[in-house]
């Protein structure tokens, strides 16, 4: 059985998903061509387990100051570049095309007529979840940018749909708690923002990973540059997160058992929608401006429990060897049936 895997690179947890089922697919002999598009190749890092994967432009979004550009995005993409990258992929020698919310290769299966499966955190939005109705709005979307025939969604809770648990790797490192540090994950804030509320803070210790060449230290903040093995042991070590309402690395804190301080990407429906999920089931302490209360409330909080999710990538793995014939619905059962997440009435 051969794969071709396109994967939605503008955020990391796409990736991370992806970097998940490769081992999971390869174990089961399924053989996997990888594309991803949303990023320059020059801004992808720690790639190595997709062997000789593709690029292609794709699309993506813009943001300023921690918003949604909404001009920059639609001038900054290429509807006409998008289409020429669908007809040429040439799916022939694929059995099923697997998408990560990425529609080059996801419109290019459908205008071929080639099998397909969207694996990612967007389908959840086909059922009804907690917060402000979100999904209406995001569905026609999902179904127009990623279309497949078959989505597979993904969230921290199932909500009586047939819903998976996270996708995420095991943390690779012990658990414990470095006392007063913090690590900060902000990449679609600005740089200066993100020093002004922290500075205040001066009995905490800051690991902010961003964008940058090589370690800047900055009394009690320490600026890193990306680096997915650096973070995972940051992660592993540390007194809480503080990040974006993305939903993989939401799903790594929590399976830490790490107390998490999020901030909804402005006018990114998904964040916003995270964002209320994390609330409702009391995962998560959410802001828009980060103040000195609410710091020094979350951070003098203790360390939630560490939730164990399920090998959900080696479930799947089998699934589609299996020629994803069992009803997702049943899928999801098996995958919650050990594992309680209950909402937080609030």
């Amino acid at each position: 059985m051969k794969i071709l895997y396109g994967v939605q690179a503008t955020g990391n947890g796409h990736i991370t998903r992806a970097r998940v089922m490769a081992p999971a697919l390869a174990k089961e002999g399924i053989e996997v061509d990888f594309l991803f598009s949303g990023r320059s190749p020059d801004k992808l890092f720690n790639m190595e387990p997709f062997g000789e994967y593709q690029v292609r432009r794709g699309l993506t979004f813009s943001v300023t100051d921690g918003k949604i550009d909404r001009w920059r995005s639609l001038t900054q993409n290429s509807l006409i570049q998008l289409v020429k990258d669908i007809r040429a992929l040439d799916l022939q020698a694929y059995d099923l095309v697997i998408s990560d919310f990425e529609p080059v290769t996801a419109w290019a299966a459908k205008l071929q007529k080639k099998p397909s499966i969207g694996i990612a955190h967007q389908y959840a939005f086909s059922y009804p979840l907690p917060g402000p109705g979100i999904g209406r709005v995001m569905m026609p979307m999902i179904r127009f940018f990623a279309p497949v025939q078959q989505g597979i969604g993904l969230h921290w809770h199932h909500f009586d749909g047939p819903i998976l648990p996270p996708l995420i790797e095991a943390q690779p490192y012990p658990i414990t708690v470095q006392q007063g540090m913090i690590l900060v994950y902000l990449p679609f804030e600005n740089r200066e923002q993100i020093r002004q509320w922290l500075i205040p803070f001066s009995d905490y210790e800051f690991h902010v990973y961003c964008d940058i060449e090589s370690p800047e230290n900055e009394e009690h903040i320490f600026w890193r540059p990306l680096s997915r093995e650096a973070f995972r042991q940051a992660q592993a070590c540390c007194d809480g997160v503080i990040a974006n309402c993305g939903f993989g690395l939401a799903s790594e804190v929590i399976q830490a058992g790490k107390k998490l301080l999020t901030k909804p990407l402005a006018g990114q429906p998904e964040q916003l929608s995270n964002a209320a999920v994390l609330a409702h089931l009391g995962l998560a302490e959410v802001f828009s401006e980060l103040e000195e209360e609410q710091f020094y409330r979350w951070a003098g909080r203790p360390s939630p429990e560490p939730v164990d999710y399920p090998d959900v990538a080696a479930a799947l793995a089998r699934w589609i060897l299996n020629g994803c014939h069992q009803s997702a619905g049943m899928l999801a059962r098996e995958l919650w049936q050990d594992l309680s997440v209950e909402p937080v009435v609030v």
